[in-house]
């Protein structure tokens, strides 16, 4: 090696060290040989004889493992570097090479910018970042081999830049060891990017295979978060020799790392070490090998594997985070972007206005423009005016001042005295018209415009509405109406094309006043009498014309240009431009408005020039017309964008005899945008050959309100080099012009727009606030004081006001002028000469955090990413949207039709990395939309304003979405720390010091009520059943209605005991069955199930409900069943002949082992005999049934119900609903579980009622079913589910008067209760409650209940007692786990409804989840309750036996320790409320907040899953359902959209945006399904744990699977 015979001693101690502690890496085999020999050659590189070329590199501050810097060891070095992006190699030749090289084909970007970016990637090809590739249900994934990918093209993409791309790639420096352009990963994993500048050096082995590809990607992920105050430097090794260091990360940043992991506050202070370990290769993405999950268990899925890379992403930190501050306890506070102490201030001295020079006085000067058209119109009518040009550039038409003079008065005299009748005119001397003419016919637009300043009408100039509905259409028709506007004037092929209705008449457009459309061809008119003459004045105050500006927010506003400024801003551009008489112009800008108007319009005619007018549809056929035409006519002068110098360019290599020497003066009209530099520079270039002079190129800078702002004079010394400046992005974010060397990556080159115009005054004033000057080094908004500046916006004094009326002020606050200035909207700066220089527009201002950023600079970095593979050049908007009280930026594109998804998607993922390379900003959204989808200006721009609202309406349709909320959203609120838990003593002082009463309550006392329940007197339900069929045998219980709400079925008592004992004889008999043994009911809702119920009862056996298999869905309900039926050990199944069949069919072979089937007894087919004795159990303790149910958290739980709690259970029913055997109950309910299965089977036989059974089933083929039965029967109590309610309300949304019609009377109902094992739904209650008014429904009867695993039944409306209540409490102060009670309608506000009166002998208290102590009134808490219906325990958990034995029997740990509660699992709260129950006692209301196991922890908060599913449900009308659940500490939101497939892509920024404005959480996946893809079960609610782990295994299908960033 070359360093051997280096000289020991002259290296520094400290390296020496260094080298030593290498060594000692690698006889330890923490490093292999080759990270040791680029470690050690690193080292000494300074050290060693260094090749010219290499000479400037950007060293960075290295950090020693195991030694935390002090300020003089590199922390205040690294924080001085640390916005300095590393240089690439031999850049400075690089520069300059470029500069001289050939064409370019870039309108938007100067040479820097595009090597900047193209460097800024290139640094970022060694710190890469996984980012998933978004699955799409086409083909989710193209399995490519990665060898197949060809590295990115980093050159700018012109022909002759051969050498230079040679010249990035083959120059590998010591910082980049061997690294080059091949070294990056497979496209699909490439990404998003840090901002600090320290990368992790690293090696590759040069070998291009996909394992050692991978094993690099690896190997970023497994780098787990970096503590900030650590110098910790540890090595990792890998296949493929791929050495990773992880290097300190400058504190001193801005943002903060999402918070993915779990947040911890202490971090190690020793270096870890592999323990031989290495990680293993993540699989590519369809592969679904085994992976670990964040967890640590192992899961076999493609979709966990690409969230585990999203974990992993998200895990190294974005930035440091900012710092902690004190939050009060119950608010969130959004962090508050504290300013960067470092960041550039202002220093130079306040600016001086700058004056123009004197508008000098020619004596020959017209009075005013009309004059100068009559005077060239008699003294030279044959001097050619305007040339126009067809397609083919052929000459269409010549128009001369005589007929122009001539045909304009016509028009004049035609608009004032042949519209209306004479005593009425419609349009009278300072009216407003409109004047509507398409690009390509500008002469019929000059003799209108004319016809109307000899009329001393104003003319509005718009574009042609092509369709009714065009974009920004309607804003222009509320400019038109603010106008008063009720003539168009049009040329008749205008006017032939306008859209017509079949009568033949023009449609009013939407938003338009109704105008009557006026053509102004001669040939329409009539001749002016002799005698009549146009009344010429001398230029006054009087409007001229109202040129129309759209604004960011897509209003239109019209500026009222008054005659004398029309006259002096003519003769400023006149002195400028140096026009004399007879010039020729060539005109490709917009001829109805600014610049194109100006020059091509008013300027011309003033110097009797000849204008050649040069279409759009021309120039889209032939880029390349105007350079003909300047040619062929000598022109003196062309009028360009600079987008017109971009065509030019790509079109002009088969031109051979160009000569641009003619040209005296070029104009271009954008060269205020920062990003014209590139297209004036390469322009001249390539046609400096053909005679073009370098100082005629003259950029202008105008706007709509001051007119021509600025523009540089063309001179005739050419020795003069323009002004340029090149700026420091980061500099300009804070508002501060720092001159930079171009060396560095972000930076900004401007040109200089010339002087102020003549007779102008012109400064630039801070953009916000007061009006005040400037400092000399600070951007603002420039301002001009002259008399040809706009006078107003057009019926708007307000905002006229702010804008054409301003008076800047000195730092002392004196007005620097007594004349008022008016503000341009253009932000710059005067700099050295008097030039002046524009950074950007106030309308692309976007403010981030604190800094400034133009929408079109973004675009030109996007654009520079890729020289134009993947989307059209002009096709890209870029606007901010408001999330989460700051402005966020969106881009949106239009996608090439021939790139791939990959492609596209790599693309997006390379723009994200140089925009914060370049600007150190995140990108929220990007978005990439089909060809031609985004809606477009007149003159085919794309329309901003439009483009925004559709982003926000979710109507853009994008084919390809990267949302980076977790690299953007930096303000959330601080994670919350958990308090520590207070002890039982300071607890109860704290109760005793707030006077808080415990929050307990019950319901009334069972042992005091006096009535006269005979069924008291049995312990045993089998026993009240034999007494009614004795006492009252044909009393009917049970009716069961059919489909069509004829009774099908009914029970009475005697045939029920009947039916129940020949069903005991058979289990008996036939099955052989002990008392004691578990018997499964598998039945259809009906009357089966019930008498098999009592049967069991009967012989002594424990019965099960069980849902029966769907016919239909064997697959995933039969699974269901068998578990079911062995998890309860049942030693036989009792069922129908149908189901019988289908347990044993060929479908049900396929889902489960039928062969191990316990007994199956068919009870169609029953023994005639009876029983010789009825079991009656020994003790009412024992076991009556067992009620097994699927939670939704997915667990299927089994409790335990004896007879003494069956039967205190009816009673507590009873009381509380008021039952007797005269009463009719209508129950549309499942009934295998919880209190449905009471209700239906149960109460009946107890309270002697009689029961109307309805399956919900049936409810689906007629959905009135229901209520049509609860009218017939002239029922008082009626119960259901929520799914009913849902069915019947968006089922019978529009029949209400039909079913008036039918008879359907709800008047007599007063009890309607939802059966639910949930917070109440109140916007379901309510809408149905609203739906059924009309039908006599009484708001008050619909209630709901509330039930759970340990007590079936806690709460139930009943008929007695107060109306259910609803309080509205603070939603981010529920997530803290407290209550806080604020009015309907505050921001953040959940209302919540009791869940019904407690039962009666139930008693309820709110206790500490963890603590176990109880808490006061208001207070959030699990709900506990004691009741003699509790439930004995759970008969087994499936999957977990031991599980929480404490459910059923814990007590308080303080207070009253003696009571033993049972826990449901629900979080609270109690409230005593006003309102008094029966006993004269003040109500206490229950309010369920949501179940514990269902609550998400996310930062540290606790979110119930439907608050957030409400939020999105919301924010899209498509969006049907919606379910959340977490996934290793990412939020997950599954929707289902009802729509085209097309719309799935809209939903993904509104999901995310609505879920962070509302909740403060960053969503981690959103993915879209079908509808029906979320699973429901029988009582309506979601089973959000299948749901999830459906999509862990990929069965979901999912239309959209978007990962975000």
């Amino acid at each position: 090696m070359a360093d051997r015979s280096l000289d020991t001693m002259s290296i520094p101690l400290e390296v020496r060290a260094r080298l030593a502690e290498l060594e000692l890496e690698l006889s330890e085999g923490d490093i292999t040989q080759k990270g040791y020999e680029k470690k050690r050659s690193k080292l000494l590189g300074a050290y060693l004889p260094q090749p010219p070329e290499r000479s400037r590199l950007s060293h960075h501050p290295r950090t020693h493992k195991n030694c935390r810097p002090g300020k003089m060891n590199g922390v205040e070095q690294s924080l001085s570097q640390e916005r300095r992006t590393p240089v690439t190699p031999s850049s400075s030749a690089r520069y300059h090479r470029r500069r001289s090289s050939g064409s370019r084909d870039e309108r938007y970007r100067s040479d820097v910018h595009t090597e900047a970016v193209q460097a800024a990637l290139a640094k970022h090809k060694e710190r890469k970042m996984a980012v998933p590739m978004p699955s799409k249900r086409r083909s989710l994934v193209v399995q490519t081999s990665m060898d197949a990918y060809t590295p990115p093209d980093t050159s700018s993409g012109s022909e002759d830049e051969g050498s230079v791309q040679g010249d990035s790639q083959g120059t590998p420096t010591s910082s980049q060891g061997s690294i080059n352009m091949e070294h990056w990963i497979s496209r699909a994993i490439h990404g998003s990017t840090t901002s600090s500048t320290t990368s992790s050096s690293s090696a590759h082995s040069g070998g291009s295979s996909a394992a050692n590809r991978l094993a690099d990607v690896m190997a970023q992920t497994h780098i787990d978060t970096v503590p900030q105050l650590e110098c910790e430097s540890r090595g990792m090794e890998l296949g493929g020799g791929l050495f990773i260091v992880r290097e300190r990360i400058p504190e001193e940043n801005h943002s903060a790392p999402p918070d993915v992991t779990t947040y911890t506050s202490e971090h190690t202070m020793q270096v870890e070490r592999q323990q031989g370990s290495t990680p293993r290769a993540a699989p590519k993405y369809g592969n679904a090998e085994l992976m670990e999950t964040g967890d640590g268990v192992p899961v076999s899925s493609r979709v966990s594997a690409k969230i585990q890379q999203l974990v992993n992403t998200l895990k190294r930190p974005k930035r440091p985070p900012l710092r902690e501050f004190f939050v009060d306890d119950f608010e969130e506070l959004l962090e508050v972007q504290q300013p960067d102490p470092n960041q550039p201030k202002p220093e130079g001295a306040q600016m001086l206005p700058m004056r123009g020079e004197q508008l000098g006085v020619v004596t020959n000067w017209p009075p005013s423009l009309e004059a100068a058209l009559q005077r060239w119109g008699t003294i030279s009518p044959k001097a050619p005016c305007l040339t126009t040009m067809d397609t083919n550039g052929k000459p269409l038409y010549i128009l001369t001042y005589g007929k122009l003079w001539t045909r304009s008065m016509k028009v004049a005299y035609n608009i004032l005295h042949k519209l209306g009748t004479k005593q009425e005119p419609m349009v009278r001397p300072g009216d407003r018209v409109a004047l509507v003419f398409p690009n390509n016919d500008p002469a019929a637009f000059m003799v209108a415009f004319y016809g109307c300043l000899l009329a001393e009408v104003v003319p509005v100039p718009i574009e042609v509405p092509l369709t009714r509905k065009d974009a920004g259409s309607q804003q222009i028709g509320f400019l038109l109406g603010s106008c008063g506007v009720t003539v168009a004037l049009t040329s008749d092929a205008c006017h032939k094309g306008l859209p017509k209705s079949p009568t033949g008449e023009i449609p009013q457009f939407k938003g338009w006043p109704k105008l009557l459309w006026f053509v102004t061809e001669s040939k329409h008119l009539s001749k002016p009498p002799r005698d009549w003459f146009p009344h010429i004045k001398d230029a006054n105050n009087d409007t001229a014309y109202i040129e129309y500006k759209t604004c960011k927010d897509g209003s239109v506003l019209g500026v009222t240009v008054t005659r004398i400024a029309l006259l002096t801003h003519c003769q400023a551009l006149t002195q400028a431009c140096g026009y004399t008489e007879a010039e020729t112009i060539v005109n490709v800008l917009d001829f109805k408005k600014d610049v194109g108007l100006w020059h091509g319009i008013l300027t011309s005619v003033m110097n009797m020039m000849h204008v050649i007018s040069i279409p759009y549809s021309l120039m889209k056929v032939n880029p390349i017309s105007w350079i003909q035409k300047v040619c062929q006519y000598k022109a003196k002068v062309a009028c360009v964008k600079s987008r017109d110098m971009h065509w030019a360019l790509v079109a002009h290599r088969d031109q051979r005899d160009i000569n641009l020497s003619s040209l005296r003066m070029l104009i271009v009209a954008d060269g205020a945008n920062p990003w014209s530099i590139s297209s004036c520079d390469a322009f001249l270039n390539v046609f400096q050959s053909k005679g073009l002079r370098q100082e005629v190129i003259c950029p202008c800078a105008s706007s709509p309100e001051a007119l021509t702002v600025a523009i540089r004079r063309p001179t005739d010394d050419s020795n003069q080099p323009p002004g340029r400046g090149v700026l420091s992005m980061h500099g300009l974010t804070y508002g501060v012009i720092r001159v930079d060397s171009e060396e560095k990556l972000s930076v900004l080159t401007v040109q200089d727009v010339g002087l102020v115009m003549p007779g102008a005054i012109i400064c630039s004033v801070k953009p916000d606030g007061v009006p005040q000057l400037c400092r000399t080094d600070e951007i603002g908004e420039i301002c001009v004081c002259s008399i040809a500046t706009g006078t107003s916006y057009y019926g708007l004094s307000g905002m006229t006001k702010n804008t054409f009326e301003v008076f800047p002020m000195t730092c002392s606050g004196a007005p620097i002028s007594e004349y008022p200035f008016v503000r341009t909207g253009l932000l710059g700066f005067v700099g050295p000469g008097g030039l002046v220089f524009v950074v950007g527009k106030m309308d692309g201002l976007m403010v981030v955090s604190g800094r400034r950023h133009n929408a079109d600079d973004i675009v030109a970095t996007a654009l520079a990413v890729e020289p134009m593979k993947f989307v059209y050049r002009g096709r890209i908007a870029v606007f901010s949207v408001n999330v989460l009280h700051d402005e966020r930026i969106v881009i949106i594109a239009e996608q090439r039709p021939d790139s791939t998804e990959e492609d596209s998607f790599q693309w997006m993922s390379r723009v994200l990395q140089a925009i914060d390379s370049i600007h150190q900003v995140g990108v929220y959204c990007l978005a990439l939309v089909p060809a031609n989808t985004l809606p477009k200006t007149p003159l085919g721009g794309i329309h901003l304003s439009e483009t925004k609202q559709l982003f926000l309406e979710g109507s853009l349709h994008p084919c390809n979405v990267l949302m980076c909320p977790h690299t953007c959203v930096v303000n959330l609120p601080k994670p919350r720390q958990k308090q520590p838990e207070i002890g039982p003593a300071s607890v109860m002082v704290g109760n005793l010091v707030s006077g808080k009463r415990i929050a307990q309550a019950s319901g009334r006392d069972l042992g005091q009520i006096e009535d006269n329940d005979q069924a008291r007197k049995f312990l045993f339900l089998s026993e009240v059943l034999q007494w009614r069929a004795q006492t009252t045998p044909d009393h009917v219980l049970f009716t069961l209605l059919n489909s069509r709400g004829t009774i099908a079925n009914s029970l009475t008592c005697v045939q029920l005991h009947k039916r129940a004992e020949k069903i005991a004889v058979m289990l008996m008999e036939r099955g052989h069955l002990q008392d004691g043994d578990h018997v499964a009911l598998v039945y259809p809702p009906g009357i089966d199930l019930i008498a098999a119920f009592y049967g069991c009862l009967y012989a002594g056996c424990v019965p099960i409900t069980v849902r029966p298999p769907h016919p239909q869905n064997i697959a995933t309900t039969l699974p269901t069943v068998k578990m079911i039926v062995e998890v309860s050990r049942s030693a036989c199944i009792m069922t129908t002949q149908l189901i019988c069949k289908l347990l044993r069919s060929r479908e049900a072979a396929a889902a489960v082992d039928i062969r191990t089937w316990p007994t199956v007894l068919d009870t169609d087919d029953l023994p005639k005999k009876r029983p010789s004795l009825i079991y009656k159990p020994s003790n009412p303790d024992t076991l009556a049934y067992l009620d097994f149910s699927v939670s939704t958290t997915g667990m299927l739980a089994g409790v335990k119900m004896s007879h003494a709690a069956t039967s205190a259970f009816c009673r507590s029913i009873k009381l509380q609903c008021e039952l007797y055997p005269s009463r009719e109950v209508a129950i549309c309910l499942d009934p295998y579980c919880g209190l449905g299965f009471v209700l239906w089977c149960l109460c009946s036989v107890y309270s002697g009622h009689q029961s109307i059974l309805i399956p919900p089933a049936e409810l689906e083929t007629s959905p009135a079913l229901w209520l049509l039965a609860v009218s017939q029967y002239k029922v008082r109590d009626t119960f259901c589910s929520y799914s009913v309610m849902e069915l019947c309300t968006k089922g019978l949304g529009s029949q209400t008067e039909s079913l008036k019609g039918r008879g359907l009377d709800l008047s007599r109902v007063r009890t309607c209760v939802v059966v639910a094992e949930e917070r109440p739904r109140i916007a379901l209650t309510q809408s149905f409650s609203k739906l059924f008014k009309d039908l006599g429904l009484h708001p008050r009867a619909v209630s709901t209940s509330f039930g759970c695993r340990v007590n079936l039944a806690i709460c139930l409306q009943g008929t007695s007692g107060p109306d259910p209540t609803t309080v509205y409490v603070d939603m981010r102060a529920l997530r803290h786990d407290r209550v806080r009670l604020v009015e309907r309608g505050s921001p953040h506000s959940l209302p919540l409804m009791e869940s019904g009166k407690i039962l009666p002998g139930v008693r309820i208290i709110i206790a500490n989840p963890e603590t176990k102590g109880p808490l006061g009134d208001s207070h959030l808490g699990e709900i506990w309750v004691h009741s003699a219906h509790n439930a004995s325990g759970y008969f087994t958990i499936y999957g977990d036996e031991s599980l929480q034995s404490d459910h059923f029997n814990s007590r308080l740990s303080f207070g009253d320790t003696q009571t033993i509660w049972a826990r449901t699992g629900y979080l609270g709260f109690l409230r005593r409320t006003e309102l008094t129950d029966a006993s004269g006692e003040r109500h206490d209301a229950l309010y369920v907040v949501g179940a514990l196991d269902e609550a998400m922890e996310l930062r540290g908060m606790r979110y119930h899953p439907i608050d957030i599913e409400t939020s999105v449900i919301r924010s899209h009308k498509s969006i049907t359902e919606c379910a959340v659940f977490t996934w290793t500490n990412l939020l997950v939101v599954v929707v289902e959209l009802d729509g085209s497939e097309q719309e799935a892509l809209d939903l993904v920024p509104l999901v995310t945006n609505v879920v962070l404005e509302e909740h403060y959480l960053i969503v981690g996946v959103v993915v879209v399904v079908d509808i029906g893809v979320i699973p429901i079960n029988s009582r309506g609610e979601k089973q959000r744990m299948h749901l999830r782990d459906g999509f862990l295994a990929d069965q979901l299908d999912p239309i959209y699977v978007a990962y975000n960033m």
